[in-house]
């Protein structure tokens, strides 16, 4: 069994971010240059973020594996700094040398307003923004949809079917609308189609789940923070919460379901779920609310979580037992 196949499956459907083994160039003892070791750095934080090795990003990138290794440990081609030096010449970003919008001057205005504010800022421009243009629900409409984030093993599945139950709306689970809509399994999707094709799929079951659904609680996958649009839409229509835990909860809660993958490979599949819990954090921490699930019963966390819940939406919540998974 392969890393690669331990660590997928805990992430409810997505591929995973693992490293495999390949052969980079040897390293210059001298220093590298901070910028290709940052570059590096962000390269592989995104990477571990959708979910994807470094195989499969070969494959989409048509660039070889060999070559995104020497990237991601700050070995990039030299070209990369001549363009940051045209950049810096014209007292630009490198991206704007590469994008389609450097001749609107409304939106280098505007980026410039954005430029260095902190993360209250941009969450309050963000909102703003939404609401302007109609792509933000008002908030007690938004409130109606309770939507659960996180990696596998938090407990989206047991605690979203009784918190469903309890309020007396649907229970979605966004992977089966996932299906539905693409007429495939998900490993079908992912091994026949690829990862630009599930995220589409991901994409459009949203948007059929907020048109159906004016209420429901939500069952997401743990990667659906990794493409901005989806996860833009899932914040401008639902009261999100995320349910974390620590790495070694998700592992027993998987194996607990009865998938043992995650054993066969324990120790890189443990680094991998960390590598891909740090990638992803950020994001996570954008939902309305955050619960820890670690070292709870499910029937604690379902109090504890409907009390929060309460508060948070004036909802009475807090019946029912069962087991985490």
């Amino acid at each position: 069994m392969t890393s690669r196949e331990s660590a997928g499956s805990l992430d409810d459907g997505d591929v995973d971010a693992t490293h495999e083994p390949v052969r980079v160039d040897p390293v210059d003892p001298s220093p590298r240059e901070p910028f290709l070791v940052t570059l590096g750095e962000r390269v592989r934080s995104l990477r571990a973020r959708k979910g994807m090795t470094r195989r499969s990003l070969a494959l989409a990138s048509s660039v070889s594996e060999r070559h995104l290794a020497n990237l991601e440990l700050g070995l990039g081609n030299a070209s990369i700094m001549v363009l940051r030096q045209v950049a810096g010449a014209l007292e630009c970003l490198p991206a704007d040398l590469l994008g389609e919008d450097i001749d609107s001057p409304e939106w280098l205005l505007i980026r410039d307003l954005l430029r260095g504010r902190d993360d209250q800022d941009l969450r309050r421009a963000r909102t703003a923004l939404g609401e302007l243009f109609g792509t933000s629900e008002k908030p007690e409409a938004r409130k109606q949809r309770i939507a659960l984030i996180g990696l596998r093993g938090a407990g989206k599945s047991t605690l979203g079917r009784r918190l469903a139950d309890d309020l007396g709306v649907p229970f979605v689970e966004l992977n089966r609308e996932i299906e539905r809509v693409a007429g495939y399994g998900l490993t079908e999707i992912h091994n026949l189609l690829g990862p630009a094709a599930y995220r589409r799929y991901e994409r459009r079951a949203l948007e059929e789940s907020v048109r159906l659904y004016p209420e429901a609680v939500i069952a997401t996958p743990g990667g659906i923070v990794s493409d901005p649009a989806t996860f833009n839409l899932l914040l401008s229509h639902c009261f999100t919460v995320w349910l974390k835990a620590t790495p070694a909860d998700h592992m027993q809660r998987v194996v607990a379901q009865g998938d043992t993958r995650p054993m066969a490979g324990n120790n890189e599949a443990m680094e991998d779920l960390r590598r891909i819990l740090a990638g992803r954090a950020a994001f996570y921490r954008k939902a309305d609310l955050t619960f820890d699930t670690s070292g709870k019963t499910l029937d604690d966390s379902f109090r504890q979580l409907g009390a929060d819940l309460s508060l948070a939406l004036a909802l009475p919540i807090g019946r029912g037992s069962g087991d985490m998974q």
